[in-house]
């Protein structure tokens, strides 16, 4: 009797042993070859379920957002406003094992994203996405009255975006000189101002 293939569970795999492959050893040593090794299958595998190792990149990435935009949407469920957004930018810095894989996965794609115009647009509309939710949830800040800065609420949330960039690169290059500690301090300090 032919064994029974659950294909999404295959796909899924696959793009775990690219992130795995992706994260241990860097971008550029994800080859097909590597990635089909990680995850136990043939070259012939990943050929069947994608078209090339841009694709399975690229669904890589999509997956660990959707997987980043899952865990987020749990943690905001019923809150609102500036706690709201303390949760979504605490969950976007690298405090924990899995959101420092999640970042070092992020970041492995910026420069090939320079080069890459299809992987330039995946990034841009993703940030575009986490953009748009910062700034929702300032403006629910301000409407409650928790929000007292006058500054421009597009400005703001660019601001903090790029808190979170720079408090998550410095991490990843320079452990000895940040800690997880700070980077939550530096956070809830720019977000105490923000009152």
């Amino acid at each position: 009797m032919p064994k029974i293939v659950d294909h999404d569970e295959r796909r899924r795999e696959v793009l775990s042993a690219a992130r795995r492959v992706i994260v241990r050893d860097g971008l550029d040593a994800a080859t097909t070859r590597a990635i089909a090794k990680e995850a136990g299958y043939s070259n012939g595998v990943l050929a069947h379920y994608f078209a090339d190792k841009d694709e399975i990149l690229l669904s890589a990435l999509r997956q660990s957002h959707q997987r980043i935009r899952e865990r987020l949407t749990r943690k905001v469920d019923g809150v609102t406003g500036l706690a709201a957004l303390r949760e979504l930018l605490l969950d976007n810095l690298p405090l924990d094992a899995e959101r420092t894989q999640e970042t070092r996965l992020e970041v492995s794609f910026w420069s090939r994203s320079l080069a890459s115009e299809r992987l330039a647009e995946v990034q841009r509309a993703e940030a575009a996405e986490l953009r748009d939710a910062v700034r929702h949830l300032l403006g629910e800040a301000r409407a409650a009255g928790e929000l007292t800065a006058d500054e421009n609420l597009d400005d703001l949330a660019e601001y903090l975006l790029a808190l979170v960039d720079g408090l998550s690169l410095h991490l990843l290059l320079y452990p000895g000189r940040l800690t997880r500690v700070d980077l939550e301090r530096h956070l809830l300090i720019a977000l105490d101002r923000l009152r």
